[in-house]
């Protein structure tokens, strides 16, 4: 359900859209432009999700889908071009990379390359895992999962297909603001370890601004995109979720793309509701609803459930994506940190309560319901988005460009001040990794800030991997808990190789980084990029230039602490792979790429380049099961039918709810199509109103333990905006009765009711 300050909000807002679009931005078209966007929703039942590493978090359902949303710009002149993907996935992926441009080049030949394509995670923890290709991100989805891999790379793919088919003149305008509500500090007293002297000179221990970026076509004046990046983390929705969900960012960018649509359109679904409207009384409405059943089980084409999107891709819808940044300690649970078992403030120092880290949990701003916390802070991103959106003035102009490189990691000479010579280390874990957070406290027995291990925890550890010598004094103040970089049985357990990665666009420049940076990790990344550009432009970079951090990119390392906060040893510093000087290595490499960049210059080279494990990856995971019916029913029909409220008709904020026998959902994703639906009667005709794209309506898959039949129960939150009339519940689906028979798809749906 969508708040009534929302509707507020997106009146007001509406308003200034309009009067931005007619009397706003005008488009001059150097550039090329383009923008794409793919279904990469995954697998939704059994399968494990990445974030948490919970193993008992799988997919039974979705809430709303993921997209894989991408632009491309080019200059005008046929000259460099690069292209930028926002995936609604925890992070990206080494392997997935690898395969996106294997594909891209048998399209486009040396078009797109590793050099020129970023592909950034939202860090949504509600999506589908077993799609990363290194041991220690894979182990609680038992492995590799192929279809999760093939959801994401597809979706990557084909969005980028679509921006680059897409791509015609325009202009990109640039525009920025602060978000305070957006995120607190979830490790505060690991930031006060940080110089008081550099604290000083910010007003807040997280960074606030978003930076957004306005796509105009140059021939229309019509905008059809804008990006923007804002550091806040996917975990709004909780550990025990278990529906497939975009979280805030996800659920910012569908906001954000249906208010467009809306304000644009006079022609959309819900308009035409509006104008169609049947002049009725509530208790015509009600015996009409009362005369209409539940249809059962059919069969339908494998197209059918996309047919009833009310959203269908056509590759010219409006395009709305919230990147991430540098996010390491940031959280969506605005409200604090509190022991779950009386209520009061976790300790400071180790976010735990009386020694017990599980205990202690963050709170979002709608505390209970983590869905209801999922929109507020999707909420105040969009309305952050279309401020920023419909007040752009300033276009940019100038030079499209990049540098990339990969680097060994974990054997890196980092000079300090002082000419003093460091190294970075084989990654290794330590024991705050495994205490989690308060977004996600871990296992028991540790806590964040732990320097020691137990000897029954050393025992364990020794079994798997005893570190080196060298390794666990490189560590220090970490102790190595899991030595995951010397670790490669049955393959290696972390990366070594990681790609870095510079984007120009004008003035603006995007470090694409495979992890994630602290707040303060990553303003002195980049100050320090942009003070190397600046001292080596030779005038073609000044102080306005913008540089924001696109993180979790490419590949994932994890995360990146300053040196003073890897001395406490919180999560984000025990898991801060490759030792203390790790963000000192970024910042030594990048400037590197930086400076070849400002001169004009070919980076340098390294001879690089990331292993390639799909031949060796092991999946665990069993086949679907719920592969027929009760006897004597079919897939579709009703288990449990909508059950009509006295009243006669639902109301806004109603849960109306019906089940369906339904197989397993693994058996065809239905990508850019829908499980469930909400039908709304005009005339003699059901049209689709809601589908599962939208933030009201969930499907949920399980199996009845008592049977082991499939059940797929779909819930709509009649929001607040929905025009009164008949309505029904329907549902999409296929099924596999043995493995050499086709997939044979169903729909069924429910009887009538009414909303007034």
């Amino acid at each position: 359900m969508i708040s009534k300050n929302y509707q507020n909000t997106f009146y007001c807002l509406f308003v200034v859209a309009v009067l931005g679009l007619l009397y706003g931005s005008s488009a001059s078209g150097e550039y090329l432009i383009g923008v794409g966007s793919y279904d990469s929703t995954g697998p939704a039942a059994g399968v494990n999700m990445m974030g948490y590493g919970n193993m008992d978090q799988v997919t039974g359902g979705v809430h709303f889908r993921l997209r894989a949303r991408a632009f491309v710009v080019a200059e005008s002149s046929g000259g460099s071009r690069f292209a930028f993907v926002n995936l609604d996935a925890g992070m990206a992926s080494q392997l997935v990379t690898i395969k996106v441009l294997e594909r891209l080049q048998k399209r486009y030949g040396k078009l797109y390359t590793e050099e020129n394509v970023a592909i950034s995670g939202t860090h949504t923890h509600a999506g589908p895992g077993g799609y990363l290709q290194y041991v220690v991100y894979i182990i609680t989805s038992l492995g590799f999962v192929p279809q999760s891999f093939e959801a994401i790379l597809t979706a990557i793919e084909l969005s980028i297909v679509q921006a680059h088919e897409n791509l015609k003149p325009g202009s990109i305008f640039i525009n920025q603001g602060d978000l305070v509500n957006g995120g607190v500090n979830r490790s505060p007293s690991a930031y006060l370890f940080n110089p008081p002297e550099e604290r000083a000179r910010y007003a807040q221990n997280v960074d606030t601004q978003m930076t957004l970026l306005k796509f105009v076509d140059g021939k229309s004046g019509k905008s059809i995109g804008a990006f923007n990046w804002f550091a806040t983390h996917g975990t709004s929705m909780s550990r025990d979720n278990k529906l497939i969900s975009g979280d805030n960012k996800g659920a910012a960018a569908r906001f954000f793309e249906d208010w467009f649509s809306s304000s644009t359109n006079s022609t959309s679904i819900r308009q035409n509701y509006f104008n169609n409207k049947f002049s009725m009384s509530s208790f015509a409405f009600i015996q009409k609803a009362s005369e209409i059943k539940a249809t059962g089980g059919q069969p339908c084409g494998n197209s059918t459930s996309q047919e009833s999107k009310v959203r269908k891709n056509d590759g010219t819808r409006f395009v709305g994506a919230f990147c991430q940044s540098n996010v390491g300690d940031v959280s969506p649970n605005v409200l604090g940190a509190f022991c779950t078992d009386s209520g009061l403030p976790c300790d400071f120092n180790h976010s735990s309560c009386h020694g017990n880290d599980l205990l202690c949990v963050g709170r979002g701003p709608g505390y209970p319901d983590e869905t209801l916390s999922t929109q507020i802070i999707g909420e105040r991103q969009f309305q952050k988005a279309v401020d920023l959106f419909t007040s752009a003035k300033e276009e940019l102009t100038g030079k499209i460009d990049y540098r990339h490189v990969y680097l060994n990691f974990t054997d890196i000479e980092v000079e300090l001040e002082g000419n003093k010579v460091v190294k970075t280390c084989p990654a290794a874990l330590g024991p705050g990794f495994a205490a989690g957070t308060t977004d996600g406290p871990g296992a028991f027995g540790f806590q964040q800030g732990d320097t020691k291990i137990n000897k029954f925890w050393k025992k364990l550890r020794d079994v798997l991997k005893e570190p080196s010598q060298y390794q666990v004094e490189c560590q220090k103040p970490k102790s190595v808990l899991l030595d995951t970089g010397e670790m490669s049985w049955p393959y290696a357990w972390a990366p070594a190789i990681l790609p870095i990665q510079i984007l120009r666009l004008g003035k603006l420049i995007i470090l694409s980084v495979p992890g994630e940076f602290t707040t303060m990790a990553g303003r002195r990344l980049r100050e320090a990029v942009k003070q190397t550009l600046i001292t080596n432009g030779n005038g073609q970079f000044d102080e306005d230039t913008q540089i924001v951090i696109a993180g979790l990119s490419n590949t994932y390392s994890q995360y990146i602490a300053t040196f003073e906060e890897y001395k406490q040893q919180r999560y984000e510093a025990a898991s801060t792979l490759y030792g203390p000087h790790t963000l000192s290595a970024y910042i030594q490499e990048f400037n590197k790429l930086a400076k070849s960049m400002a001169k004009g210059e070919n980076p340098p080279t390294t001879g690089l380049l990331p292993p390639d494990l799909s031949s060796v990856q092991i999946s665990l995971v069993t086949d679907p099961s719920g592969d027929s019916p009760p006897p004597g029913k079919k897939f579709g029909d009703m288990q449990q039918d909508i059950k009509q409220p006295k009243s006669g008709s639902f109301r806004k904020g109603d849960k109306p709810s019906a089940t369906f026998w339904s197989p397993n959902p693994r058996y065809d994703l239905l990508t850019e199509g829908t499980f469930a639906v909400v039908e709304m009667l005009q005339g003699q005709r059901w049209s689709p109103a809601y589908d599962d794209d939208d933030f009201s309506l969930y499907f949920k898959w399980n199996q009845d333990n008592s049977t082991l039949f499939g059940l797929g129960n779909i819930e709509w939150e009649v929001p607040e905006d929905v025009i009164s009339g008949v309505y029904r519940l329907r549902h999409f689906g296929s099924s596999k009765k043995t493995k050499d028979s086709p997939v044979e798809y169903f729909t069924g749906a429910s009887s009538a009711f009414t909303v007034s």
